[in-house]
C-alpha cells in the first residue's frame, strides 16, 4: 500500500503544466471569495450565539430615548380607523407574546405601554417582529405587514404613550465627524465599514440595507443587546453624520485596491496567505523538476579514459 501510495505521489503528471498551475490559480481564487464572501442577509430561524448558547428570553428592557430638544421628529399617520385596524392586526399576531393590552407576559415578551412609535417602526419594518419564537433573536428579514398595516399598528400601540420618533437627514451630516462617531461608538460591534460580526450572546447585523430612518430609531432604541443613546450622548448633528457615514459605506472608495467585501482585517489576512503560498507552490513547481529515473552512476573505468 505505501509503495503505490508513494508511486502516485512521485509518478510524473499527464496534464500539462500550463493546466496544472490554470487549474491550482481558478481554485484558489474561488477559495479566497468563499472565505470573503459576507454573510447572507435576511437570515431567519434562531439565532446562532457565540459559544452555541442561546440568547435569553427576554433582555433587559430598555426605555427608548426621546429626540433631544428642538431636534427633529418623524411623525406617523393616526386616526381612530387606523387605531381600530391596529387593534384588529394586534391582536392577530402581536397579543400571544405582549398581551391583550400590550402590558407585556413577564418570561416572554416585554410590555409595549409607552414606547412610543420609534421601536415599533424600527422592529416590523425591518422584519424582525413578529417571531416565530420568543427565544429567537430579532434578526432583519421581509417585513411580515405592509406599510399601511404597520402605520395602523403604530397608531394603535402609540396611543398607551412614549416618546415621538427621532429621524435622521444624511445630507445634514459631516462625513468625517460621522466616521469618527461610528469608530466610537459603533464600530466595536458593526465593525469599521458597518458590515456586522459576532458578539457575546448575539449575532451583530451589517448595516447595509438599513435606512436613516431605521438608524436613527435604533440609536435612540438601541434594539436587543445593543445600548441606546441619549442626545447628550449622541446629539441631532451626531447622528445625522452617523447615518451619512453609514450610507458612505455601502459604495467606500477602495483606493488601496480590492476591498474584499471590506469585512476587515482577517480574510485580507487570509487572501495574503493564499496568494503567498500558492505564488511559492507555482514558483517551485515551475522552476523544479521530479526525476522519474534514477541518475546513473558514472563508470569507473570510462572516468579514467
Amino acid at each position: 500500500m505505501r509503495s503505490l501510495l508513494v508511486r502516485w505521489l512521485t509518478r510524473r503528471s499527464r496534464v500539462p503544466r500550463i493546466l496544472r498551475a490554470t487549474l491550482a490559480l481558478v481554485l484558489g481564487t474561488i477559495a479566497i471569495v468563499g472565505l470573503a464572501a459576507p454573510s447572507s442577509r435576511g437570515e431567519t430561524g434562531a439565532a446562532t450565539t457565540f459559544g452555541g448558547r442561546a440568547p435569553e428570553p427576554n433582555p433587559p428592557t430598555k426605555s427608548p430615548e426621546p429626540p433631544g430638544a428642538d431636534n427633529p421628529t418623524k411623525t406617523f399617520p393616526d386616526s381612530a380607523a387606523l387605531r381600530a385596524q391596529g387593534f384588529t392586526l394586534y391582536q392577530g399576531s402581536c397579543s400571544s407574546c405582549h398581551g391583550i393590552a400590550a402590558q407585556g407576559i413577564p418570561g416572554v415578551a416585554p410590555s409595549l405601554r409607552a414606547v412610543g412609535a420609534g421601536p415599533l417602526d424600527f422592529y416590523l419594518s425591518t422584519g424582525r417582529m413578529p417571531l416565530e419564537q420568543p427565544r429567537e433573536e430579532p434578526m432583519r428579514s421581509p417585513p411580515a405587514f405592509t406599510r399601511a398595516q404597520i402605520d395602523a399598528l403604530i397608531a394603535f400601540v402609540s396611543a398607551f404613550g412614549g416618546p415621538p420618533a427621532p429621524t435622521a437627514n444624511p445630507s445634514a451630516g459631516d462625513l468625517a465627524l460621522g466616521f469618527h462617531e461610528f469608530t466610537l461608538n459603533c464600530a466595536g460591534c458593526h465593525q469599521i465599514v458597518a458590515r456586522g460580526g459576532i458578539t457575546v450572546d448575539a449575532q451583530v447585523p451589517d448595516l447595509e440595507q438599513t435606512t436613516p430612518q431605521q438608524i436613527a430609531e435604533a440609536v435612540r432604541m438601541g434594539p436587543y443587546l445593543m445600548p441606546h443613546f441619549d442626545s447628550a450622548q449622541i446629539d441631532q448633528h451626531d447622528l445625522d453624520s452617523i447615518a451619512r457615514y453609514i450610507v458612505w459605506t455601502r459604495h467606500p472608495a477602495d483606493s488601496g485596491g480590492w476591498g474584499i467585501y471590506n469585512i476587515g482585517p482577517i480574510p485580507e489576512g487570509i487572501v495574503a496567505w493564499f496568494i503567498g503560498l500558492a505564488a511559492l507552490v507555482i514558483v517551485a513547481r515551475l522552476i523544479g523538476e521530479r526525476m522519474d529515473e534514477p541518475v546513473p552512476t558514472p563508470n569507473p573505468r570510462e572516468a579514467d579514459r
